[in-house]
C-alpha cells in the first residue's frame, strides 16, 4: 500500500464508507466522477408509476425515516389519488399529482424540487426516459427492472449519469437477498478458492407471477431471447467483480423451440465468459409448468453450493467427502453483516424475503449519509444489455455477442490511486482478495464538504474482505 493508504486512515475511511460495506464493492460512478452528493437528512421522492409494483415501493418509502414525497405520477387519476392518500396516511402533507398522461412525468422532474425520482412504470419502454428526465433536471433516478430494453438505451443511461452527475440505480432486489448475501461473505472468505462457474436462471412459471415483458421482434421476425436478466444476473455479477476488476467479455444464446401456438421460446439458455476466464449459465425459464428456483450455483477451486437448494460442499470442510450438506452451519458462521444487522427487520417487513426492503433502504440511507449507492448505472446497464445480447445470438445461430465496456475501460483501473492491481501478471480477478485489493474508499464515499448527517452509516466489511494486509 501506498503511504496514502496505510491501514490506520483505511480503516478511518471505512469507518464513513456506506457504500461498499454489504456488497464488498465499490461504485464505480462515484469512484471515476466529481459527482458532489452530499448527506441528505430529507430524501424528497417523486414516485413515476403507482400500479402494483409502484404502489408497494412507495409503501417502503413512506416507511424510511427522513423521506418526503412530494410527487406523485401514473397515467391513471385514480392511482395518483391513491398514492396521495397513502402519503397523507403517513403524516406527510398532499403530495402533488401528475396524470396528464404518459409524458407527464416530463411535468413532475422539470417544475417539482426532488432529490429522487423513483420509476416502476410498465411498459419497460418508459424506464429509460424517466431515468433521463430526472437527471436532466437535476434528480437521481432509481428505475424497476430492467433498466433499458436496448443497448442504445444503456448507453444513454451511462452518458447522461456522465454529464448530469447523478445517480441512475436499478432496484434489483435480489442482490440483497439473505443467501446471496450469505455466499457473497463466504466467497470473500475464501471458502470456494478461486471462483470458475456460476449458474443462475429466472425460472418461475407466468401462470403463477406476472409475465415479463418479452422484446418485440424486429424486422417482422420471431425473436426470441432472455428478456428477464437481471434477476440473476446481478448477484452473479456482484460475486465475480464485474466493472471492479473484471468484465463480462461475451455471450453466446440458444432457445429452445416454442410450444405449438406460442411464438416465443419456452426456454432461453445464454453462456456468458469473463475476461477473467469464468463462465456463467444463465437461464430464462417462464412458459413450462415448473417451481419458482433462482439456483445461484457458486462452483470454486475449493467448493461448491447452491444457495436457493440449500446445499454446500466444501472440501476438507464438509463431513462427508463429495457429498451435500445443509447450508445451516455456514448461515450461523458466515452471515453477512448487513443481514445480522438488518435482516430481521428487512424480513418481517417483507417483499421477496426482505430483498424489496432492502433495496429500497440502502439506496435511501446512501443518499442520506452522502455515499454513493451499493449499485451504479455500469451495474445497470451491463446486466440489462443482456436481452439484446441473446436476442441476436439466437437470431444467428448462437454467434457470440461481445458485451459493450461502459466503462470505457475503467473497469481495470487503479481509480483511486492506492495500489489496486491491473491485469497482468499474477493478477486473477477470479480471487476477490485479488480483484479489488487495496484501498476501495474514496473521499466521495464519505461526507461531502465536512457535512455529516444523523443517519447511521451501517456495516461494511473492510480488511478480511479485500484482503487488506493486516500489517500495512
Amino acid at each position: 500500500m501506498t503511504s496514502q493508504c496505510h491501514r490506520r486512515d483505511f480503516v478511518k475511511l471505512g469507518a464513513a464508507a456506506g457504500t461498499a460495506w454489504a456488497l464488498g464493492r465499490r461504485s464505480l460512478a462515484a469512484s471515476t466522477s466529481a459527482m458532489s452528493a452530499g448527506p441528505l437528512e430529507q430524501v424528497r421522492v417523486g414516485m413515476v408509476g403507482i400500479g402494483s409494483r409502484g404502489t408497494f415501493l412507495l409503501s417502503l418509502l413512506l416507511e424510511q425515516e427522513g423521506v418526503a414525497v412530494k410527487a406523485v405520477c401514473d397515467i391513471i387519476s385514480e392511482r395518483v389519488a391513491k398514492a396521495q392518500d397513502m402519503v397523507i396516511a403517513a403524516g406527510q402533507p398532499q403530495p402533488t399529482g401528475y396524470a396528464l398522461g404518459e409524458t407527464d412525468f416530463k411535468r413532475l422532474c422539470e417544475t417539482e424540487e426532488l432529490d429522487l425520482v423513483v420509476n416502476a412504470t410498465r411498459p419497460w419502454k418508459w424506464h429509460v426516459p424517466i431515468s433521463v428526465a430526472a437527471m436532466t433536471n437535476g434528480k437521481h433516478a432509481a428505475t424497476e427492472v430492467p433498466a433499458a430494453e436496448t443497448i442504445e438505451g444503456c448507453w444513454e443511461l451511462v452518458e447522461t449519469v456522465e454529464k448530469t452527475q447523478k445517480y441512475c440505480v436499478m432496484l434489483e432486489n435480489c442482490c440483497y437477498f439473505r443467501e446471496v448475501l450469505l455466499v457473497h461473505n463466504m466467497l470473500r472468505q475464501g471458502l470456494f478458492g478461486e471462483l470458475r462457474h456460476c449458474e443462475a436462471g429466472y425460472q418461475h412459471h407466468s401462470r403463477r407471477a406476472r409475465p415479463a415483458a418479452t422484446p418485440a421482434p424486429q424486422r417482422g421476425d420471431i425473436r426470441t431471447a432472455n428478456s428477464y436478466p437481471t434477476h440473476p444476473i446481478g448477484p452473479v455479477a456482484q460475486w465475480m467483480n464485474i466493472n471492479r476488476g473484471n468484465r463480462f467479455d461475451y455471450l453466446v444464446s440458444m432457445s429452445a423451440d416454442g410450444t405449438q401456438g406460442n411464438p416465443s421460446a419456452d426456454i432461453n439458455t445464454s453462456l456468458i465468459r469473463t475476461v477473467a476466464g469464468q463462465t456463467v449459465t444463465l437461464y430464462y425459464d417462464t412458459r413450462l409448468p415448473r417451481p419458482y428456483d433462482l439456483i445461484y450455483r457458486v462452483q470454486g477451486t475449493a467448493g461448491i453450493c447452491m444457495a436457493t437448494a440449500d446445499k454446500i460442499y466444501i472440501e476438507g470442510r464438509s463431513p462427508q467427502p463429495d457429498t451435500w450438506e445443509s447450508m445451516e452451519a455456514y448461515y450461523r458462521e458466515f452471515e453477512h453483516p448487513l443481514w445480522k444487522e438488518l435482516g430481521e427487520q428487512a424480513a418481517q417487513r417483507g417483499g421477496h424475503g426482505g430483498g424489496d426492503w432492502l433495496v429500497i433502504h440502502r439506496l435511501i440511507r446512501a443518499l442520506q449519509t452522502g455515499t454513493p449507492p451499493d449499485m451504479d448505472v455500469y451495474d445497470a446497464a451491463t446486466w440489462s444489455c443482456i436481452t439484446e445480447l441473446s436476442e441476436k445470438s439466437v437470431a444467428d445461430r448462437s454467434r457470440p455477442m461481445d458485451f459493450p465496456d461502459f466503462t470505457k475501460g475503467r473497469w481495470q483501473a487503479d481509480l483511486l490511486g492506492c495500489g489496486s492491481p491491473r491485469p497482468g501478471k499474477g493478477w486473477n480477478a477470479s480471487r476477490p482478495d485479488q480483484a479489488m485489493h487495496g484501498c476501495r474508499s474514496s473521499p466521495r464515499h464519505h461526507a461531502v464538504g465536512g457535512r455529516q448527517s444523523g443517519f447511521k452509516v451501517e456495516p461494511e466489511i473492510v480488511s478480511r474482505e479485500w484482503g487488506v494486509d493486516a500489517a500495512g
